[in-house]
């Protein structure tokens, strides 16, 4: 990544955890630096802000492994919905009002919305997953995320 682009190789980024209590994630960074100059953006397909070394840490998911350390201090657990930057947050509470429910729970590393769509979900199908998730949690549906979950890292579908 440093040989590609300048700049810092782990970022740092505000979301929104459990209860609605904001915390800072860590990623490895897969995008160009200065990728949000113009403003917070959703990624797209095919988004040319991501590097060559981003698109295979993107799909292999490796970008996400920092993120254990979220896990080590409470901040998120490895199964749950994935946590949101705050802007996206009130702007999904207005949108979808039942947006903030997916808070009742740690955000987590993977989820019932990433392994059935992953990046390429809108925002009401990810609540729609998410909350099915909270609605039926049990330790066989998290083994059942847990296995789709390697499934998906190993296939790389759903990146972006």
């Amino acid at each position: 990544m440093k040989i590609e682009s300048s700049g810092q190789i782990i970022y740092r980024q505000r979301r929104v955890g459990h209860r609605g209590n904001e915390f800072t994630i860590y990623k490895i960074r897969s995008m160009e630096e200065n990728a949000e100059a113009s403003g917070a953006k959703w990624a797209e397909k095919n988004d040319p802000r991501i590097t060559k070394v981003g698109h295979f840490i993107r799909k292999t998911r490796i970008d996400e492994l920092p993120q254990l350390w979220n896990v080590l201090k409470g901040e998120m657990s490895i199964i749950g919905p994935r946590p949101e930057r705050p802007m996206f947050t009130k702007e999904f509470q207005v949108l979808y009002p039942k947006f903030t429910q997916r808070l009742v729970v740690k955000p987590g590393l993977t989820g019932w919305a990433q392994v059935n769509g992953g990046y390429d979900i809108s925002p009401k199908e990810k609540l729609k997953l998410d909350l099915e998730y909270i609605n039926s949690m049990s330790i066989k549906n998290e083994a059942r995320i847990l296995c789709k979950t390697i499934q998906v890292v190993l296939s790389g579908s759903g990146a972006r």
